[in-house]
């Protein structure tokens, strides 16, 4: 009994690892998609894990919300920070801030885009 707890222990660790991977994998994807269609630079060439909460989706189902940091520059000598909003593995957000405040993309689709919450 005991080993078929740690067994689906060990397979719910591993399907949330790999569930992260692929968020992380469509974030950047995302990032740097809105990065070229506003034309500026992605920095670092890379997202980062900010926030993780479990949250319902549209069918009312449990899904990981995930919120990735990123930087980007408009003219190359200054630093400014993004954020892409995942539920599941769909995009809900993004949030580029500006010098005049924050703008905010909703349900930004991209091509081959899904809705596999």
């Amino acid at each position: 009994m005991n080993t078929i707890i740690v067994l689906l222990i060990v397979i719910g660790l591993i399907y949330f690892w790999l569930d992260s991977v692929k968020s992380k994998e469509n974030a950047m994807a995302y990032a740097t998609k809105a990065c070229r269609d506003i034309e500026v630079q992605l920095l670092d060439q890379t997202v980062s894990l900010t926030t993780l909460k479990l949250v319902r989706n549209k069918q009312g189902r449990l899904a990981f919300q995930r919120i990735y940091r990123f930087d980007f520059s408009i003219h190359g000598n200054e630093r400014r920070e993004g954020r892409v909003m995942l539920k599941g593995q769909h995009i809900e957000q993004i949030q580029l801030d500006y010098e005049e405040g924050t703008v905010i993309e909703n349900q930004v689709k991209t091509k081959g885009d899904e809705d596999v919450d």
